[in-house]
């Protein structure tokens, strides 16, 4: 499975970007992760493959939304009153399993910066 993220961006603290994720293939369950320099990746949201379940950090819960649609092969994160610790390199993740954890993903996109300046 090719991931490809876009969307990243310089955007003012409460300003909202929405990220967007296209997969070559159907069937999987899709993730956000974030990497702040010099830290693992860790997770943001994670949707699954029907779009009926979603789980996410607290850290982002009530300010961003993850969605897909099925048709384009794309899912989204949706990211509204940005903070600047919210600063990060954004990946995209596909895979079977339903997990928070790194390891557990097959699939990668290519990062896409996220900068929130206060």
């Amino acid at each position: 499975v090719q991931l490809q993220a876009s969307g990243g961006g310089l955007v003012q603290a409460g300003g909202s970007l929405r990220l967007s994720c296209a997969a070559s293939s159907s069937g999987y369950n899709m993730g956000w992760f974030r990497q702040f320099p010099g830290k693992e990746r860790e997770f943001v949201a994670l949707i699954s493959f029907n779009g009926r379940s979603t789980d996410y950090a607290a850290s982002v819960k009530g300010r961003f939304t993850v969605s897909r649609d099925s048709a384009k092969n794309t899912a989204y994160l949706q990211m509204n009153s940005l903070k600047p610790e919210d600063t990060a390199v954004y990946y995209c993740g596909a895979g079977t399993g339903w997990s928070r954890a790194i390891h557990d993903w097959s699939y990668w996109g290519q990062g896409t910066q996220v900068t929130v300046s206060s």
